[in-house]
């Protein structure tokens, strides 16, 4: 079951390649933390009271469900629905999502030791490489806040890749990296005024 879902994760980030609506990509956002929840919970070795406390807040309640809703927040806001006219066309940014999948096979196989989960290892590898492919070839703040909340995936993959007992500690660093991730939404994504989020008149 973890095998279907992990390549489930996979595709939508491939997909993120191919939509051009703001709002595609929250769903897709929403769906990784639904995701991530199976995954982790498919995964989990022990299963106790604060374990499943710390995988419901960080997948179910903050990827899946407050972090869909701030972004939403921030489109309304800005009046944005679209990706900048100047963003890279879908098809080689398709091609370069596929490259970054393939070298991160390759990479993961490099690395390859029995304490390394390659399956997760090559995915969070691939969802590292998508969220910078969205943060350089977009003009957008809100495309760019995207892909590091993507990157903020990466890092929960990560952790599944080097120990799937999900220890406290790591639990408790994840939790603080997405509380970072929420925060930064907050002060500065809503923040944004209307019509004003594209990364222009920049100065030294």
């Amino acid at each position: 079951m973890v095998d279907y879902l992990i390549i489930l994760f996979a595709v939508t980030l491939i997909y993120f390649a191919s939509v051009e609506r703001l709002t595609n990509y929250i769903r897709l956002i929403s769906l990784q933390g639904l995701l991530l929840f199976g995954i982790a919970i498919f995964e989990l070795k022990e299963i106790n009271t604060a374990n499943m406390l710390f995988i419901a807040a960080e997948t179910l309640f903050i990827k899946t469900i407050l972090v869909p809703y701030l972004l939403t927040r921030i489109i309304k806001r800005s009046g944005v629905t679209k990706v900048h006219r100047d963003a890279m066309p879908g098809f080689y940014l398709l091609i370069l999502s596929i490259s970054a999948l393939l070298f991160s096979v390759i990479l993961t196989q490099l690395m390859h030791n029995q304490y390394i989960n390659s399956i997760f290892m090559a995915v969070a590898l691939f969802t590292l490489f998508t969220g910078l492919l969205l943060i350089v070839t977009h003009r957008l703040i809100i495309s760019h806040l995207i892909g590091f909340l993507v990157i903020e995936n990466a890092v929960f993959l990560f952790s599944m890749a080097v120990g799937n007992r999900m220890p406290m500690l790591i639990n408790i660093g994840i939790l603080l990296d997405i509380f970072v991730g929420v925060l930064i939404l907050v002060f500065f994504g809503l923040r944004l005024k209307p019509r004003t989020n594209e990364l222009t008149m920049l100065k030294d």
